[in-house]
């Protein structure tokens, strides 16, 4: 070995900083301090005053005794607050934990008892829920109230709001990098649907990483107008706060994911970028077309939680939505592979093109490895599109672990690997492709029928907007298909007609035995919540 590199080639204040993502916003406030940088109704600021406003923030905290690996809540949606705390909360050393929305007081009570949260930040939209919560703690912690103007009501809960706490800071605050980048900056719950919610712990190091990778992987440009429609408390919105700080770009806020507000906001703000569940863009893509009028530009967007079916490729690219499907966890800080597309596919008939991009796809560009392996063996499965594994990652867009949960930490890690739980093939061309989760599968006569291969087929169904399909104990095969179904607004379909087009498109064995007609439960990122329909499917009887 030549030491002549291991000689005075030490690390130093020079050649080495810790990497955050805080530096983003830095950045962005010096070399366009007055661009736009956050937009909700009339409010209007510019790189400069959102820097500003989160040193304030920073300080006003750390004058409150916040510091490193102290937890800071907030219960808010899409609107500057959170928005500023994705920045401020870091600044000051303390650990992000942005709360869902729509779980109820006994969830959210654990969770800020489970992380230890020293302050909370909420919108008065949430106070009932957030009181109930509060009632249940031993320790609460301490409570500022969001009183944005557009909430539609509710109580003031806290010491004092949000802007008076600000007003407590100095914007000049001097905020420091991480001392490792390896610390936390922030605390994410999994959505709990057996058991406790689990803690995933992001790193400073991962936050940057997969924020240039939502970057590099989009080729986002500079100034990009990015619309909130994936909530930021879901794996701190992908890492895109931090993404959009980086391009120096505008952030425009919405409340609630409705389609008038949607395409207003496209049409009025020039919206160039936006993310969701398929579910969103279903909304954006079915309203009339009288709202979608002025809107001539092309909108980009990545759908996630489901393949795209052909139907939504298909609306998406009449309404000006160009799609790309991304795939991932919270504990891969969302996601962490692309259905990375290639020219020829555009040539492609429609169904073929859906076919192809409703694969899982290959790794992001900052994430080492992502593969089909084994779980038993933790071998590589043939790449013959065929052969099921379990999906794993392995890299820095991976999260530290579970937060006081060490057990369920090395399970997951086990072998080197993130183990995902959801089974896949591997097709040649190195693109991965979701089976199904391994708890959704559904064993019939002995026979394993994929849930997402019959919700496919029901998506090629003009009239479906929205297809679910799980297990339903049957006395014959043990279990068969039972497909939850919610219609196009104003289509129409029977149980026999989607019966016929299922038997169409798959083995008779796969077709449903029973087809419901009703709103399908979702969680806030537009998932469904297919535990909630094994519970309703139980309750069928021939």
């Amino acid at each position: 070995m030549n030491s002549a590199y291991l000689t005075g080639l030490d690390r130093n204040q020079a050649n080495y900083t810790p990497l955050t993502p805080i530096t983003f916003l830095e950045r962005a406030a010096a070399v366009y301090p007055d661009c736009l940088a956050v937009v909700h109704g009339e409010w209007r600021t510019t790189w400069k005053e959102t820097y500003a406003r989160c040193r304030r923030l920073a300080s006003a905290l750390t004058r409150r005794g916040i510091g490193k690996n102290d937890t800071v809540a907030v219960m808010a949606p899409n609107i500057p607050a959170i928005y500023e705390a994705h920045f401020g909360v870091p600044m000051c050393g303390a650990v992000l934990n942005t709360l869902n929305t729509r779980l109820d007081a006994p969830t959210l009570a654990f969770m800020l008892r489970h992380g230890g949260a020293r302050v909370l930040f909420t919108d008065r939209e949430y106070s009932a829920t957030m009181a109930e919560a509060l009632s249940m703690l031993n320790e609460k912690p301490l409570v500022i109230d969001i009183d944005d103007p557009a909430a539609p009501g509710g109580a003031l809960l806290g010491e004092k709001t949000y802007e008076e706490f600000l007003e407590e800071g100095d914007p000049e605050f001097a905020w420091e990098n991480p001392a490792d980048e390896w610390d936390a900056i922030s605390l994410n719950y999994t959505s709990g649907t057996t058991g406790d919610p689990k803690g995933v712990v992001y790193h400073h190091r991962g936050a940057y990483l997969n924020a240039v990778s939502n970057i590099v992987n989009w080729g986002m440009k500079q100034h990009p107008v990015y619309l909130w429609t994936l909530p930021m408390f879901h794996c701190n919105g992908w890492c895109f706060p931090w993404s959009v700080a980086e391009r120096a770009g505008v952030n425009v806020c919405l409340r609630k994911v409705e389609p008038q507000a949607c395409w207003d906001a496209i049409r009025s703000e020039g919206v160039t970028h936006l993310c969701g569940a398929p579910i969103v863009y279903a909304t954006l893509i079915n309203a009339p077309e009288a709202m979608r009028q002025g809107v001539s530009h092309t909108l980009l967007g990545q759908v996630a939680g489901a393949a795209p079916p052909a139907s939504l490729i298909e609306g998406a690219e009449q309404a000006g939505i160009e799609l790309t499907h991304v795939y991932g966890l919270t504990e891969v800080y969302g996601p962490a592979s692309v259905c990375a597309k290639h020219a020829e596919w555009s040539e492609l008939p429609l169904e073929q093109r859906a076919d192809l991009n409703s694969r899982q796809g290959v790794r992001v560009p900052m994430q080492e490895a992502m593969t089909v392996l084994d779980p038993d063996t933790m071998q590589p499965v043939p790449w013959d599109g065929e052969t099921m594994g379990e999906i794993m990652f392995r890299g820095n867009v991976t999260m530290k672990g579970y937060l006081k949960n060490p057990t369920a930490t090395e399970a997951s890690f086990a072998g080197g690997w993130f183990h995902t739980g959801d089974l896949a093939v591997m097709y040649p061309d190195g693109y991965v492709k979701i089976r199904d989760r391994s708890k959704d599968i559904i064993i019939s006569g002995g026979e394993n029928i994929s849930s997402i291969e019959v919700e496919e087929a029901l998506y090629r169904h003009p009239a479906v907007m929205s297809a679910a399909v799980v297990a339903r104990p049957d006395k014959k095969w043990g279990e068969t298909p039972c497909a939850f179904i919610e219609l196009k607004p104003g289509a129409k379909a029977t149980e026999e007609e989607l019966r016929a087009f299922c038997r169409e498109h798959m083995a008779r064995y796969k077709v449903p035995s029973r087809f419901v007609f009703r709103d399908i439960p979702k969680t806030s990122t537009g998932k469904i919540q297919k535990f909630a329909l094994r519970e309703a499917a139980k309750e069928l009887v021939d």
